[in-house]
């Protein structure tokens, strides 16, 4: 095969410390409610949650026209009916709101134009032609071509329409959740019923949260929570009626206790330090929670020579488990592969917690490991999910489609940076088929079973390391003395003979034996090492593992 007709790999990125976490949120119960705390509660949430939605409507309204100003007039027209801070706080929430509407409307018309330019190139090709590695064939029939023709043109109807609302600054915005707004019409699939739905819908939609101020008593004026766990609220003016304290406030007759860093948080508000707050209720379990949040600088990163310097443990991300091995400071595999699963099926919460205890059984084990790193690709999935993407391979676009990339990072850094452990990103090209290619088998025996998965986490960790996937072997020695040493350079691609471990001694002896012209060199003949290594019964060849 030629150098051109040789397929062409794309550019491998370089690997990179990821950087640690940039905020903090801790979430604690608030029990013992009495019912006026109840009502109180949901009044707050019911009032403030209509002043966000007419804010919402009318920043959808501006569009791209929105200046200071007129944020200036949106805020001034809410304060009356709540208070500066409560109008600074929604008009906050909209405007990110709005912004995450716009970056989602973006990634859309990505996917769209994806899925047009292949549907326009399989649709120029002949009925049945086979695809490549690099690009896909025809279809298969004359039916399926005439179908995709016709997605063809709806595809390019939302793309143009999708482009003109962007052009124009539309954006659809769903307040309580489009799924949930989804579900009304599809009572019985959701498991819901009428009223059901309903009490989600509106809990959805109330507004229970306060940004906080540096400087203000605890950091937060509008939603305050003392040190002992004392909360307390300012009503909005309309509601002021209802205050049990001075100054328009109301005190609940529970305290918090947060559990999960209540030194560092009785810390921040001791020193009067920003803390954001937000109230909501889970209507299925019908308990209020309340969850304190603040941000926190981003800890420079440690060296990347520094984060391999105790070696690595490698990690393939797959869609119901973690195939993780620990590679040593030279990029040997050590021990044995691990595998931790989760379920990724059921409710949001249910996912979440399966995510939070792989990803805790994962650190627990690199602790033990005793590593300062882990390595894991860099995915993103985002332009994997067009439908056109994988063709007829529904399973495969709804395993990518379902693996959670953005929360496995999230938790995964938020996480390791509490154990002092660092992430490594590396490029996730080609891991799959190089591990495969050359790890899976020699470490595969009669005790160990090692899957794809298992040599791709191998595949991950010498990437990080930054050694090369390829495994190569030292190559015999020139006598006893053993005067040449090891050949720890890597081969060229052509070099195939050098691959792999070398053949057993029976076969090496026969080979010698039937050389014919060749001359014989001052050296042990192959007959005497095999007559040695049977009387003896102790000598073995072993795959030697590169050890730069």
């Amino acid at each position: 095969m030629t150098e051109s007709k040789k397929k062409q790999l794309r550019t491998i990125e370089e690997p990179f410390v990821a950087l640690g976490p940039s905020g903090v949120a801790i979430r604690d119960r608030l029990k013992h409610l009495t019912p006026e705390d109840d009502k109180v509660l949901r009044l707050v949430g019911e009032h403030l949650g209509h002043l966000a939605s007419l804010d919402l409507k009318n920043r959808c309204a501006d569009g791209l026209d929105h200046t200071s100003d007129s944020w200036a007039a949106r805020k001034q027209g809410l304060t009356a009916d709540s208070s500066s801070r409560w109008a600074g706080a929604i008009t906050k929430a909209t405007h990110d709101q709005w912004a995450l509407s716009r970056r989602c409307q973006l990634a859309h018309i990505q996917g769209l134009e994806a899925g047009v330019r292949t549907l326009i190139h399989r649709l120029a090709q002949p009925v049945g032609e086979k695809g490549t590695k690099r690009a896909p064939g025809g279809y298969r029939s004359k039916g399926e071509w005439f179908h995709k023709s016709r997605r063809l043109a709806t595809l390019e109807h939302r793309l143009d329409d999708t482009r003109a609302e962007r052009e124009a600054g539309v954006v659809h915005v769903v307040r309580g959740g489009r799924r949930l707004l989804g579900n009304r019409h599809n009572l019985e699939q959701a498991q819901l019923t009428e009223p059901q739905w309903r009490r989600r819908w509106e809990a959805e939609r109330w507004f229970l949260a306060a940004d906080g101020e540096t400087g203000k008593r605890y950091g937060n004026e509008t939603i305050r929570v003392a040190p002992d766990g004392e909360v307390s609220i300012k009503l909005p003016a309309p509601l002021a009626h209802h205050a049990n304290a001075p100054r328009g406030r109301y005190v609940l007759a529970c305290k918090v206790a947060f559990r999960h860093r209540g030194a560092e948080w009785r810390d921040r508000i001791g020193a009067n330090r920003a803390v954001a707050y937000r109230v909501h209720l889970d209507v299925e379990r019908g308990r209020w929670y309340l969850t304190a949040s603040w941000t926190k600088p981003v800890v420079k990163t440690v060296p990347l020579e520094s984060a391999r310097a105790e070696g690595m443990v490698g990690v393939d991300t797959n869609a119901d488990h973690f195939a993780a091995y620990r590679l040593d400071r030279h990029g040997n595999p050590v021990g044995d592969p691990r595998r931790f699963f989760y379920d990724l099926s059921g409710a949001t919460d249910h996912r979440d917690a399966q995510i939070r205890h792989a990803v805790s059984q994962l650190l627990h084990w690199a602790g033990r490991c005793g590593v300062k790193a882990i390595g894991i690709e860099n995915l993103d999935f985002t332009a994997e999910k067009t439908r056109e993407k994988h063709g007829r391979k529904k399973r495969f676009r709804q395993l990518v489609a379902g693996i959670p990339t953005g929360k496995l990072r999230a938790r995964l850094v938020s996480m390791a940076a509490e154990r002092g452990l660092s992430i490594v990103a590396v490029d996730p090209a080609y891991t799959s088929i190089w591990g495969d290619q050359h790890w899976r088998k020699p470490l595969t025996s009669n005790k160990r079973k090692m899957s794809r998965h298992d040599a791709a986490s191998v595949a991950i960790g010498r990437r990080a390391l930054g050694y090369p996937i390829r495994r190569r072997t030292a190559p015999p020695h020139d006598d006893q003395s053993d005067r040449r040493g090891h050949r720890t350079a890597q081969a060229g691609p052509r070099d195939r003979g050098r691959e792999g471990t070398r053949p057993p001694v029976t076969e090496r002896a026969h080979d010698a034996r039937s050389r014919i012209g060749e001359q014989r060199t001052r050296e042990p003949s192959a007959s005497n090492t095999v007559r040695d290594a049977r009387s003896s019964g102790t000598w073995q060849q072993m795959s030697l593992l590169d050890t730069v």
